[in-house]
């Protein structure tokens, strides 16, 4: 999610990423490592990799980008074999934590598992351990990114525990999600990128296969990410209200894969 305009909607108070495991409410996971994931033949996205984050307007192939990350749903099949054409990766971006009013299965996502506004029009967080619900829901959008060609996917909104999302979630409901999400995509032979959720990083590294970040230049937290890239993970990470002057050269120092973006997602990038 778009983390900085939190601080734009006087009603909703942003959760920063900084506290331990346990979150709201406790209830951390005890264990000390996680089990490794399933290993398959999905892409495996190495540090260094240049990228292009465009989810709105008009999708511009031409970018000089290795990388892009698109909408699951609004692109089609074409673009994303367009894209493979011009030689680069497709991550399907899709919103797994929150509900969207907009999307063609909003109307398959029960008022049970709706919680409060995200802050984003249209928005709403999603009772995370409601499994038995969510788990065949998203199940046919990653089916959607597969059958569309792409590589890899962009599950957002990933870190509802640490927000205030209308249900008690804890930490362990989190990592529990999360490590769901990571085997659906890779049953579907889909690499998984970990979005934001820098706290839960020790234990789900080994379920994700590269992360996405908002503004952790911004927020000083981009050292945190470091495990992925020292395990030959890329991080692709965006900035928001900095200038690439400000955060470029500590980014390159620590392996990441950065650019500064408009919040509107749309074609203008301003990469490191």
């Amino acid at each position: 999610m778009r983390r900085a305009l939190w601080l734009l909607l006087p009603l909703v108070l942003l959760a920063a990423c900084t506290g331990s495991p346990d979150g709201p409410g406790g209830d951390g996971d005890a264990r000390d490592t996680a089990p490794p994931a399933p290993s398959g033949p999905h892409w495996q996205p190495k540090p260094g990799l240049t990228w292009q984050w465009q989810l709105k307007g008009r999708l511009d192939p031409t970018v000089d980008a290795q990388v892009y990350d698109i909408d699951a749903f609004d692109q089609s099949a074409a673009a994303v074999a367009d894209l493979h054409r011009r030689g680069r990766k497709a991550i399907c971006y899709v919103s797994t934590g929150a509900w969207e009013n907009w999307r063609p299965d909003a109307g398959r996502f029960p008022k049970t598992v709706l919680g409060k506004g995200n802050g984003w029009d249209g928005e709403k967080w999603l009772d995370i351990r409601r499994t038995d619900v969510l788990e065949p829901l998203i199940a046919q959008r990653f089916d959607l990114c597969r059958a569309k060609g792409f590589d890899a996917v962009e599950p957002d909104n990933m870190d509802g525990y640490n927000n205030d999302t209308g249900f008690p979630l804890k930490a362990a409901d989190q990592l529990r999600y999360n490590e769901l999400i990571a085997r659906l995509a890779h049953d579907r032979h889909l690499a998984v990128g970990l979005k934001n959720d820098l706290d839960q990083i020790p234990q789900l590294l080994a379920h994700f296969d590269f992360a996405v970040n908002e503004q952790c230049a911004q927020y000083h937290e981009c050292d945190r990410l470091t495990p992925f890239v020292a395990a030959g993970k890329a991080v692709f990470h965006v900035e928001y209200e900095l200038p690439p002057a400000r955060f470029c050269a500590e980014s390159k120092k620590l392996g990441l894969s950065s650019m500064a973006k408009k919040y509107d997602l749309q074609v203008w990038r301003d990469p490191c």
